[in-house]
């Protein structure tokens, strides 16, 4: 069964490359995949399953299709933090979860946001967690997602 969570994970890590190497960020997915088929340097990893390439594929594509909408959201909810200044981890998590507050009403904003939390905890700085807390908290309430009086984590 596929893991939500795993393709998130695969679409930072696709976003990110993206944003290291100046591609496009379908294109260094497709080669994130393309790395999973041939096992190239992925030893001890279990491969994607459909679920999770689906998954992933819809948020990569979606934060690209609305990128400049996500990037306002996210600078407009963040305090004294230009896009351009944020590392690239936690811009690529905010781009995600912003995709996800503002165009999947399937998915409950909590999920998102947590989600969000999770993975900064995993793959950010000892900081990340609280950044990226405060901004989704922020940009789910700007949108009407989350409760006015939700507690942070």
């Amino acid at each position: 069964m596929g893991s939500r969570r795993r393709a998130r994970q695969y679409a930072l890590q696709a976003m990110y490359q993206a944003d290291l190497m100046g591609i496009s960020a379908m294109a260094s997915l497709n080669h994130l995949w393309s790395g999973h088929l041939d096992g190239e340097g992925l030893e001890d990893t279990v491969a994607p399953d459909s679920e999770e390439v689906e998954f992933a594929q819809r948020l990569v594509q979606g934060a690209m299709e609305d990128l400049e909408g996500l990037d306002e959201l996210i600078e407009s909810c963040s305090t004294n933090w230009r896009l351009a200044r944020m590392p690239l981890v936690d811009r690529n998590i905010l781009r995600i979860a912003a995709y996800e507050l503002k165009h999947c009403p399937d998915i409950p904003a909590n999920v998102s946001v947590n989600e969000a939390i999770e993975i900064a905890k995993q793959f950010g700085t000892a900081d990340s967690r609280a950044f990226v807390n405060g901004i989704v908290d922020g940009m789910g309430r700007k949108l009407g997602r989350l409760d006015a009086k939700r507690r942070r984590r």
